[in-house]
């Protein structure tokens, strides 16, 4: 996919330090993806309790200091500690970028409006995209506050807010200086697919993988993970009979990409996906595609699923030099 005239501020992007991680929480992973807005809960405390671990540098004992202070319907309690943060010495932590996927938010609103496919004069489609933005901004704000709860210093940062285009789908502006002074400045950008205008069609929807894809492209993480709700790539839907998990994919020059491990026996036979109905972003054939496409930047990429010790590996960066036997996922490089 061609990024048609990019902006020139993605040219001179200069962070004080390397991003370490991009990490996608993929909606099918962060919520209960049949039933509208719907978080599942317990996944992402327990992939925000990941994140915290493999961000920090050195191991932190103590108790973590939230910092959502503010006060959900129902609760009574409303006190913070804040004196505690008087002796919190500054955490070691290193750079990461989080994207999410929609999931059960926002994809509902885009698929019965047809934002996704423009049109933005017709008041159907207006009115959809009007939807679907307050159901994506309302799951980046749990999301910010489910990371904020485990001590992340996290930054809601849309896409539309935040002046991305599109041009006939494909990303035509962006200004990653705004990321850029977000993470030099000690935050964790926390960035979602999204209802963005479009010059051609008027309006589309920019989903969080190509988000990645571009991001990877300017920032140049270290690697990226994708987080499912499955254990990675499989060679046919994962709940078909005989589904094969894909250990390994190598991306080559020309951007295609073949299985390495393990050996299939029709190693010609594509692998195949299925998509929802009402997914506007082309599901795990558009990760694939953006997955391939950063690891020919030369940039590793696992796909695993959430909420697992294989998830908590892969965000650490342990799996960099050496992919154990007993690491059950999905990485996909550059064929050297």
């Amino acid at each position: 996919m061609d990024d048609g005239n990019k902006s020139t501020q993605n040219t001179s992007i200069n962070l004080s330090r390397p991003i370490r991680c991009i990490v996608k929480l993929g909606g099918a992973a962060i919520t209960c993806k049949n039933e509208l807005e719907t978080i599942n809960e317990g996944n992402l405390k327990e992939v925000s309790a990941q994140l915290r671990e493999s961000m920090i540098m050195e191991s932190s004992s103590g108790k973590v200091l939230g910092m959502d202070w503010s006060k959900r319907t129902g609760e009574t309690d409303n006190s913070f500690a804040f004196d505690c943060f008087d002796d919190q010495q500054s955490l070691d932590s290193s750079p990461f970028i989080v994207v999410h996927g929609a999931g059960s938010f926002g994809h509902f609103q885009a698929s019965k409006s047809s934002v996704h496919k423009g049109g933005l004069a017709q008041p159907l489609v207006k009115a959809g995209f009007v939807a679907t933005r307050i159901s994506v901004t309302k799951l980046n704000l749990e999301i910010v506050r489910a990371l904020a709860k485990e001590g992340i210093p996290s930054i809601g940062m849309s896409p539309f807010s935040c002046g991305w285009s599109t041009s006939n789908r494909n990303i035509a502006s962006t200004d990653l200086s705004v990321v850029a002074k977000a993470i030099d400045s000690g935050f964790v950008p926390v960035m979602h697919g999204d209802a963005v205008l479009d010059n051609i069609l008027g309006c589309t929807i920019l989903s969080g993988d190509v988000i990645i894809r571009h991001l990877a492209e300017h920032l140049k993480p270290e690697y990226v993970v994708f987080l499912t709700d499955v254990l990675g790539v499989y060679d046919r839907p994962p709940l078909e009979p005989n589904a094969v998990l894909l250990k390994e994919i190598a991306v080559r020059e020309d951007g295609n990409w073949s299985v390495v491990k393990p050996t299939l026996e029709n190693m010609n036979k594509q692998v195949e996906t299925s998509v929802a109905a009402h997914d506007t972003t082309g599901g795990m054939q558009t990760k694939i595609s953006e997955a391939a496409m950063i690891a020919k930047l030369g940039i590793d990429v696992y796909i695993v699923k959430a909420g697992t010790s294989h998830s908590l590996r892969a965000m650490s960066g342990e799996l960099r030099d050496y992919i154990p036997d007993d690491w059950l996922g999905t990485v996909i490089r550059f064929l050297r």
